[in-house]
């Protein structure tokens, strides 16, 4: 049977487009749920009105998903998870957190439209990409932190800490390094210092030898 679809159908066709299916599928799931019309006389007068009528409804629904892009753009969004020492959570943040997050932001997102790939397992940050409409895809950042509300820099910082005070591990080799230049500065110094007063002494002992003689 020849259709033509009043919306977008994913894997049929794009709005207006005239496609051809089986019977069955355009009786009992396209045609009751609005999604097309069945094509034949009349069929054309009644596409181009539409088309009319879509063109208008899409510039309306693609300046609305620009602005709500702006809008959601323009905050930050944080999660807080329980999570171990290497900053792999316990659990995960999905789609549907995030949907929640920008739902008590004051934004109303399916969460559908929130392009996560797989849930978010550790501690960082990251930019969600929400689809707001086919042409127009915000970039909103989100950032999981521990339950104190540590990054993953600083519960690093103060593992490294610990380990430190309780003596798991030594200083850094950068510590050891520098105290080794200091050492070797030192060293130069002192030999610079010895040579000028052997230098000086010397001088002295010739100017004497020149009185005497």
């Amino acid at each position: 049977m020849k259709i033509i679809l009043r919306e977008h159908v994913e894997h049929l066709g794009e709005r207006g487009d005239t496609v051809k299916v089986a019977a069955g599928y355009a009786r009992n799931y396209l045609l009751p749920k609005g999604l097309a019309y069945q094509a034949g006389a009349g069929a054309a007068r009644q596409l181009e009105d539409q088309k009319r009528a879509w063109a208008t409804r899409e510039a309306k629904n693609e300046e609305a998903a620009q602005e709500l892009g702006r809008q959601v753009s323009s905050i930050k969004l944080e999660v807080r998870r329980r999570a171990g020492d290497s900053g792999t959570l316990y659990g995960s943040v999905t789609n549907g957190d995030i949907a929640e997050l920008l739902s008590a932001a004051g934004h109303d997102v399916a969460r559908r439209r929130i392009l996560v790939s797989e849930p978010i397992k550790s501690l960082g940050t990251f930019s969600i990409q929400v689809k707001l409409h086919r042409s127009v895809v915000a970039e909103v950042p989100l950032v999981v932190l521990t339950e104190r509300g540590q990054s993953l820099e600083e519960l690093e910082a103060d593992k490294r800490a610990l380990d430190l005070a309780e003596g798991r591990v030594a200083p850094s080799d950068d510590v050891d390094d520098d105290d080794d230049d200091d050492d070797q500065d030192d060293e130069r110094d002192a030999e610079k210092t010895e040579a000028a007063n052997e230098n000086s002494e010397s001088t002295e002992d010739g100017a004497a030898d020149s009185t005497e003689g």
